[in-house]
């Protein structure tokens, strides 16, 4: 990472002035000299980070298909999850498997890290969640079991609420959301509503938890007593994805990805309370004086932009996608959402207003999961056509075309510190690669 010259862009009617003002003006038809001209400014990334451009290792161990990888907050773990039931912790620095945990008797289906980076949460096809401890590899507690049917979803209560990340919300496709105290091994609220399959389970910042459902709808709960605040409405078909605009900041957590992968060790050494206290400043600064927003992808072909704190009804409703939308995600700056589609496309929307900007085509099969780099400036997508590319935003054009994969990719993660990409998919390989 280096710093830039000029970490600003400027914008003249939504659109991005990258040569002169003139030139800009020119593509305009209705500014008239006259009238005042509004430009607005929005203040970039002070790091930049480098496209991965090679692959570093590839990592045999699993025998079944890799469907979940996943960097820990501080980017310095790295776990996956996969078809043979086997949870994988691999060390970053040596690109060598570290620690594989057994406990699951089915499929791996998710993991989630808890954001202080000390405990991985693993959910498979049996309905059990269990959770590891990355340093040992070993179980913490015994499994947690409650679901009727298989987990799909897995996420943690934020730091700055919790520091001590004891509360694990699980999604299944009994219909059900489970919140589970992960020290005492006991269920504490079941969050019952949904009349199918939860698809997705966001633990947001301002004490809510968004679930979504192939019942077409979106539930907001309060995270301290279960109760349901909002139903949000308006899909045609299942909804299988959401993102917040804060899941950057809060799987990051109390660690800072501008000050580099060594430098985390003062971390380690915060108390619970300082963890706290850095946690919520960096969620506070991020969000601004603006609600979290979430956005949904559906079978249906669209997306919805919502904030759900204060209304029932959307912002926007995204359309454009020709098939299902598998994945969405915010940029960790917020301010683009990048959904990818079965169409063999991703695309690109405007995270405030869920304005419509580009299509990014390359994929000559369907897109499974995206990922956003630390600075928000490139963006990667892994495929059933067994590649992984490399996109860079401003320019809204394929940066790098990277094959290696026997066969489709399931699962993509760029680490938080923005040195490494990693990817699994059905070859049972897991790659990692580097600038």
């Amino acid at each position: 990472m280096y710093e830039e010259d000029t970490p600003y862009e400027f914008f003249v009617q939504d659109v991005n002035v990258k040569g002169t003002l003139d030139e800009t003006l020119a593509k305009l038809k209705d500014v008239v000299t006259e009238k005042v001209l509004e430009i607005t400014y929005q203040p970039q990334a002070l790091f930049r980070v480098h496209p991965v451009t090679r692959c570093s290792s590839s990592i045999p161990g699993h025998t079944e298909a890799v469907i979940a990888v996943r960097f820990s907050p501080d980017g310095r773990c790295l776990a996956s999850g996969s078809g043979d039931t086997t949870v994988r912790f691999w060390d970053i620095s040596t690109e060598t498997p570290l620690h594989t945990c057994e406990a699951h008797k089915h499929w791996i289906l998710s993991i989630s890290w808890s954001p202080d980076g000390k405990k991985l949460a693993s959910g498979c096809k049996n309905g059990r969640v269990c959770v590891w401890d990355p340093s040992t590899g070993k179980q913490i507690g015994h499994t947690l079991i409650g679901h009727k049917q298989w987990i799909t979803w897995l996420s943690w209560q934020p730091l700055h609420d919790n520091p001590e990340c004891t509360l694990l919300a699980s999604a299944s496709k009994d219909g059900t959301v489970n919140i589970w105290d992960v020290r005492l091994g006991r269920r504490v609220l079941s969050l019952c509503g949904h009349t199918h399959c939860v698809t997705c389970v966001r633990w947001g910042g301002e004490g809510l938890i968004y679930t979504s459902s192939q019942d077409r709808t979106i539930r907001v709960w309060r995270a301290s007593d279960g109760v349901l605040c909002r139903t949000l409405q308006g899909h045609a078909h299942w909804v299988n994805t959401l993102a917040l605009s804060t899941d950057y900041i809060l799987r990051t957590g109390a660690f800072e990805p501008a000050d580099g992968a060594m430098r985390y060790s003062g971390v380690d050494c915060l108390s619970v309370d300082e963890l706290k206290k850095r946690a919520l400043n960096r969620y506070a600064a991020a969000k601004g004086s603006q609600p979290e927003r979430l956005v949904s992808g559906s079978d249906d072909f669209t997306l919805f932009l919502w904030e759900p704190e204060k209304s029932k009804n959307s912002i926007a409703r995204m359309t454009g996608h020709q098939q299902l939308i598998n994945d969405v995600s915010f940029s960790p700056d917020t301010r683009y959402i990048a959904s990818a589609s079965f169409d063999k496309s991703v695309k690109l929307w405007d995270g405030r207003t869920g304005k419509y900007l580009a299509s990014l085509r390359g994929h000559v099969s369907a897109v499974y999961q995206i990922a956003w780099s630390a600075d928000s400036r490139l963006l990667c997508s892994g495929s059933s056509d067994s590649t992984l590319k490399v996109w860079e935003i401003k320019t809204r054009k394929l940066m790098m075309d990277l094959p290696g994969h026997a066969d489709e990719v399931f699962t993509v993660d760029w680490s938080p510190d923005g040195e490494k990409v990693a990817s699994g998919g059905r070859d049972r390989v897991m790659k990692l690669w580097r600038r």
